[in-house]
């Protein structure tokens, strides 16, 4: 009988998120076979070549309930028939009292969906994220009457409480996490889950060291979602205070919700002219900015909600390609930028401390080019991408042979 795991994410495909596309193509390369599972369609003008080479179907849950009222009735009628339906709804209510909102209430009812239309083949369900889909993968989970497996990475371990974190990691069967400070975290919360540190890696194929890169000098590249915790704000203040000689320009990669604010603020701060925002782009256009650029720069921040970086993919891609890199000491940052060795490091929100690392890096080329070969050294060193997915891919084998009291799927005959 064929046997597949289904990965359970926030957004399929996302193009800020091709972590979790190169480990959905390097599971099917690995002889797993998928299902994809999202709470969300897409909202993206394009996808990467990685969603396009990934053969795996996708299960689109409803994103609000009551755009699929009768989807939902019916899939509450079918799952209350089954044995695990008490437990679910026990955990629910009992997190519903300790968080009583709207948002509580659609995770259950996705939950009930995905429980009752998961295919009778799907064995193991693997979670992408400790937040909503946490939730939803763990109600669903519990009506079918076994554990699941979670990938936590940043704003999903750093937004919700303590209680939820360690509900849910005690539920799984195991976690595995892309940071220490992560796993540290986690660890401390539930010492007796299982949680493992496994870096998402990179595609060294694709990111090969540039042979002979047409750089740029003075061309500062940011490629971060326009959000507060990527501090972007912070970044446009320290522009506007390097010194008149200077010669720079600055490109921007990636939408968000902030785009136009901060395209106001260059206006503001009258360094518009100097400024390209090129929006969301593939990866194809993200490997040639990283080629084209002089160095680069991510003023992450802890966010007012609590959201932060974890170990930031943009950071390790643009090392990859020899680009020295200016960041802040926040989040796991740390853990692969080494100040004075693969990067430079500013505290956060500090816009002088920042336009000096730059102002630095500029008017010394031959620092650049050694922090820049330092951080290519590091990453084809501890980041190869073939560890990480070997792990995963391992740990997904060895749950798909564990026996299940009720396995995944079989709540889709009730329907």
């Amino acid at each position: 009988m064929r046997r597949r795991v289904a990965v359970l994410v926030k957004g399929y495909p996302r193009l800020s998120e091709t972590f979790i596309a190169q480990e959905l193509l390097g599971l099917e390369r690995r002889g797993l076979d998928l299902l994809i599972v999202s709470l969300r369609r897409p909202t993206d003008p394009t996808v990467h070549d990685l969603h396009r080479a990934i053969r795996a179907d996708v299960l689109y849950l409803p994103e609000y309930l009551h755009e699929a009222p009768w989807r939902v009735l019916r899939s509450i009628a079918a799952a209350s028939l089954s044995p695990g339906w008490w437990s679910a709804l026990g955990l629910w209510l009992r997190d519903l009292v300790r968080d009583p909102t709207r948002n509580r209430i659609r995770r259950f009812g996705q939950a009930t969906v995905l429980a009752v239309e998961l295919p009778v083949d799907v064995r193991h369900l693997h979670v992408h994220y400790l937040h909503t889909p946490g939730s939803v993968g763990r109600y669903a989970a519990a009506m079918l009457g076994r554990a699941y497996s979670l990938s936590a990475h940043a704003k999903d371990i750093w937004t919700i409480p303590d209680w939820e974190k360690r509900d849910k990691l005690l539920a799984a069967s195991w976690c595995v996490t892309c940071t220490r400070s992560g796993l540290e975290h986690l660890r401390g919360l539930a010492p007796d889950a299982h949680v493992e540190l496994v870096h998402h890696g990179l595609d060294l194929d694709w990111f090969a060291a540039p042979q002979r890169p047409r750089r740029e000098p003075g061309t500062i590249l940011c490629i971060a979602r326009a959000v507060a915790k990527k501090g972007l704000d912070t970044l446009l203040e320290a522009l506007a205070l390097l010194p008149p000689d200077l010669d720079w320009r600055f490109e921007h990669i990636g939408g968000g919700q902030f785009s136009d604010s901060l395209m106001h603020a260059a206006e503001r701060l009258g360094i518009a002219t100097r400024v390209r925002w090129l929006g969301a782009r593939d990866r194809a256009d993200v490997l040639a900015a990283y080629r084209r650029a002089g160095l680069f720069c991510l003023p992450a921040r802890v966010a007012p909600d609590g959201d932060r970086d974890g170990i930031p993919n943009v950071v390790v891609e643009a090392m990859s390609q020899a680009l020295p890199v200016v960041s802040t000491r926040i989040g796991a940052i740390p853990e692969v930028v080494r100040d004075g060795t693969t990067g430079l490091l500013v505290p956060a929100d500090d816009p002088p401390a920042l336009a000096a690392a730059i102002e630095r890096l500029l008017r010394d080329p031959a620092l650049a080019a050694a922090l820049g070969a330092a951080g290519r050294a590091f990453v084809a060193r501890e980041l190869p991408m073939d560890r990480g997915l070997d792990r995963i891919a391992g740990l997904l084998r060895d749950a798909l042979v564990e026996p299940a009291a009720v396995p995944c799927g079989s709540l889709s005959t009730l329907r």
